[in-house]
């Protein structure tokens, strides 16, 4: 510590920031934390099922790893407007990096597993348009 003044001044040792960014790249590398907000227009079985879809597939692979945060634009339309929302269910991944949008009830799970870019089992799941191959 430096004084100045009549001040104390803290100084960062280099080794504390190279030790958060080392800490940053082991928490990004296979511990990723998704970050979701979904918007649904109220109870609608659309918006049911949204939430049913997203709810599952983060249970099963991403246990303890993600924020799912469910907005009703109904009754918080101001966030809807702020977030841009044309059609609902909308769901946002907000991290990890690119955020990306989603709309409609989220039941194709390989293409959600696929945008999300979440590592999972597809055994058994079909790409379309390449008849009989697995991934």
């Amino acid at each position: 510590m430096n004084i100045v003044g009549r001040k104390k001044v803290e100084r960062k040792r280099p080794s504390d920031s190279a030790s958060k960014f080392e800490k940053l790249l082991k928490d990004d590398s296979g511990d990723r934390r998704y970050s979701l907000r979904l918007y649904i227009s109220g109870s609608t079985p659309r918006s049911t099922r949204a939430v049913a879809n997203i709810r599952s597939l983060c249970e099963e692979l991403l246990p303890g790893r993600y924020e799912l945060e469910v907005i009703d634009i109904y009754q918080q339309p101001e966030h809807a407007v702020l977030a841009q929302i044309i059609a609902a269910p909308t769901l946002i991944k907000r991290l990890p990096l690119p955020l990306r949008r989603f709309i409609g009830n989220l039941s194709d799970r390989e293409k959600m597993l696929l945008a999300l870019n979440i590592d999972g089992n597809l055994d058994g799941v079909r790409h379309k348009g390449k008849k009989g191959s697995r991934v």
